[in-house]
């Protein structure tokens, strides 16, 4: 299982970005996903969750701005990012819960994508 994540880049403050994060391999079933950020110097934080129901949760920081989906179909996680701030710049990273084909269940990284908020 490899979970795939995109969408980063440079944006102005007030801006937008979309970052994707997509599931594949031996896929059984996958229950939460998640996206998590790591600003230079600071400790990895949980930004937003959804359960496979879609119950969501967000981080105070971004509760508001920030908007967290996915697509069960093509195990595939979002979060759409409004208003963007140069504190939310950061590395992202993408996280799942997954029962594999062999019913084993683990929870899975992807790589970071950088987000840089900056004029």
């Amino acid at each position: 299982v490899q979970l795939q994540a995109s969408g980063g880049g440079l944006v102005q403050p007030g801006g937008s970005l979309r970052l994707s994060c997509a599931a594949s391999g031996s896929i059984f079933s996958i229950n939460a996903m998640n996206w998590y950020r790591q600003a230079p110097g600071k400790q990895r934080e949980l930004v937003a969750a959804i359960t496979s129901g879609g119950n969501t949760n967000y981080a105070d920081s971004v509760k508001g701005r920030f908007t967290i989906s996915r697509d069960n179909a093509k195990n595939t996680v979002y979060l759409q990012m409004d208003t963007l701030k140069p504190e939310d710049t950061a590395v992202y990273y993408c996280s799942g819960v997954v029962t594999n084909t062999a019913r084993a269940t683990t929870n899975y990284w992807g790589r970071g994508t950088l987000v840089t908020v900056s004029s």
